[in-house]
C-alpha cells in the first residue's frame, strides 16, 4: 500500500490544493497544484527522517511548505498563510473521514 497510498495522497493533496488556490482567486493551474502536493510530500517526508515525528517536525516542515507555496503561487504571505490553513483544515477533514489502511478498495 506504500506507493499506491502515495499516489493517492498526492491525487487527494493536488486537488485539495487546486481547489483552494482556486477559490482565492489564483490563476495558476492544475500543474502547479500536483507540484505542491509533491514538493509538500517531500518537505514532510524529509522532515520526518530528519527532526523525527511530532509537532515540531510538522511545525518546521509546515512552515518551510508555506514559503514553497508562496514562490509557486507568488501569493503574498497573509494571503499565503490563509490558504494553507485552509488545505490543512480540509485535508484534516479528509484525512479523518477516508479509510486508512490496508483494507479493501
Amino acid at each position: 500500500m506504500g506507493v499506491l497510498g502515495f499516489i493517492i495522497g498526492i491525487i487527494i493533496s493536488t486537488i485539495v490544493i487546486y481547489l483552494v488556490t482556486k477559490l482565492f482567486g489564483e490563476r495558476e493551474g492544475i500543474k502547479t497544484a500536483v507540484i505542491a502536493a509533491v514538493i509538500g510530500s517531500v518537505i514532510f517526508f524529509v522532515g520526518h527522517i530528519l527532526i523525527g515525528s511530532g509537532i515540531i517536525a510538522a511545525a518546521i516542515a509546515g512552515i518551510v511548505w508555506v514559503f514553497v507555496l508562496k514562490w509557486l503561487y507568488n501569493m503574498g504571505w497573509l494571503k499565503t498563510i490563509a490558504v494553507a490553513v485552509v488545505i490543512w483544515i480540509i485535508t484534516t477533514i479528509i484525512g479523518a473521514v477516508l479509510p486508512t489502511g490496508a483494507g479493501p478498495l
